[in-house]
């Protein structure tokens, strides 16, 4: 039995070392991995806007390798282990180290406590979709909102706050509440939007093309305040849509119980 079960091993190993490793969507998610780590360093040396700069690259990043491997019929499941560690990395600690040495250090215990919380909650978000991967139904939407959008926040707020040359101490309980809500909202069962459907191989409208070119110079004419006014909104859009379909409940009301008779 032992010697099966070697000889078994073996015939895995030989056929991962023939199958390979897909090599471009890797890329992608090794440059990813790298922004976030360079977050961190950037961090360390109190460059904060170069942490948060590469925390939104990370983010362009990895939305790039699902696509391409799905367009160049390269998915794996090395692949998809690989983008999960890194998004840890890059969405989970990063963000968690940058706002701790910008300014959650000033609050003590209270801040490492916040600064977790947020990498304790990309963890359980990452874990929790990997495991849901195959029972979501409805892909038009995240349960919870995603790990890089929640990295955007923590990032855009970072930059927004050096770019006006505020200095984190001044913000410290701001940060802790950013931070918190990042962290909670990950692991909410709030609905975001996922934006899965819209497919890039299809005809557009040619007024499509015009709000995407409005979005870039949008973008490039304040990108601190830009990105971080996005991502504050669509922070929020999870509990706005949860707020609307409590109300819609309230207002159909409980079934109604059947009259006598109407039983069958």
């Amino acid at each position: 039995m032992p010697e099966f079960q070697h000889r078994k091993a073996e015939l895995a190993r030989t056929r991962m070392r023939d199958r390979g490793i897909y090599l471009l969507p890797n890329l992608f998610t090794t440059g990813a991995l790298f922004a976030g780590f360079y977050a961190v360093v950037q961090a360390m040396n109190g460059r904060f806007e170069h942490a948060a700069v590469a925390i939104f690259i990370a983010m362009v990043l990895d939305g790039l390798d699902g696509r391409v491997a799905r367009m160049t019929h390269t998915q794996s499941a090395f692949g998809a282990e690989y983008d999960s560690l890194s998004d840890m990395v890059s969405f989970g600690v990063a963000p968690a180290l940058v706002i701790y040495v910008f300014a959650l250090q000033s609050l003590g215990k209270i801040g490492w406590i916040a600064a977790f919380v947020y990498c304790a909650g990309a963890a359980l978000r990452l874990a929790r979709f990997n495991t849901q991967l195959d029972v979501v139904t409805d892909k038009r939407f995240f349960q919870g909102m995603p790990s890089p959008s929640a990295a955007a926040l923590i990032a855009g707020f970072v930059w927004v706050m050096v770019e006006y040359g505020v200095d984190g101490h001044d913000v410290r309980w701001l940060a802790a509440v950013i931070a918190l809500f990042g962290g909670l909202t990950m692991v909410s069962n709030f609905r975001y939007y996922s934006g899965k459907e819209i497919n890039l191989r299809k005809s557009v409208p040619f007024f499509v093309i015009l709000l995407v070119v409005l979005a870039f110079i949008l973008v490039s004419t304040s990108p601190p305040e830009v990105l971080f006014g996005v991502f504050v909104l669509y922070g929020l859009s999870g509990y706005g849509d949860g707020l609307m379909r409590f109300v819609r409940g309230r207002k159909k009301g409980p079934a109604s119980p059947p009259l006598p008779g109407d039983e069958k």
